[in-house]
C-alpha cells in the first residue's frame, strides 16, 4: 500500500489488489495513456484529465505533474518509508549530502557539472591541480548540484566549499 500526498496537504493509501486499484478503501477505474506528443490523457471515474510530467525527483520519490493546467506536487512513500517513520527514522535526514569542499590548496582547472544536473556516486565534479597533479574530484552519493561556488582557473583553499549538493 503507497501513502501518496498530494500538494503537501491531501493524503491517500492507493493499493491495487487482484489487479483493481483502491483509493482509501474504495475501488476506482482509472486508465492512463502516454500520446506521442508527450501529453498524457488519463480517464479516472468517467471523467478526463490531461496531464504533463514537469519535475521527477525519484531520490525523495516526488513528482510534479500538471493536469489540466494546475500544478499538482505528489510525494509517495512506500511501504518501507512507513514503516521507518513510524519508528522515528527519517530516512531522507539520513541521506543527507555534504557539500564538496577542496580536499587540499589548488587551482580549478576545470567544472565538469552544472547547477541542477543529476550525479551519481563516481562521477567527476571538478578538476583540482595541485602540486602539479591534477585531481578529479569525484561524488561520494547520488544528489542533484545545487550551485557551483567556483570559477575554473581560480584558487581555493583547504576546505573552501567548492560544490553545494541536494
Amino acid at each position: 500500500m503507497l501513502q501518496i500526498t498530494t500538494n503537501e496537504r491531501n493524503a491517500f493509501t492507493v493499493s491495487n489488489v487482484d489487479g483493481l486499484w483502491h483509493v482509501n478503501d474504495a475501488a476506482v477505474n482509472w486508465d492512463a495513456q502516454v500520446q506521442p506528443n508527450g501529453l498524457i490523457s488519463v480517464l479516472y471515474n468517467n471523467k478526463s484529465y490531461t496531464a504533463v510530467v514537469e519535475k521527477v525527483d525519484t531520490k525523495n520519490k516526488e513528482l510534479t505533474l500538471r493536469i489540466n493546467g494546475q500544478p499538482h506536487k505528489i510525494t509517495i512513500e512506500e511501504p518501507i518509508d512507513q514503516l521507518l517513520k513510524s519508528m522515528g527514522l527519517d530516512l531522507k535526514a539520513m541521506q543527507k549530502i555534504e557539500p564538496v569542499k577542496a580536499p587540499m590548496p589548488g587551482m580549478i582547472l576545470k567544472v565538469l557539472v552544472e547547477p541542477g544536473q543529476q550525479i551519481n556516486k563516481g562521477d567527476g565534479l571538478l578538476i583540482l591541480e595541485a602540486m602539479k597533479m591534477e585531481n578529479v574530484l569525484k561524488a561520494t552519493g547520488t544528489a542533484t548540484v545545487k550551485a557551483i561556488k567556483v570559477d575554473e582557473r581560480t584558487a581555493v583553499e583547504k576546505g573552501a566549499v567548492l560544490i553545494e549538493l541536494e
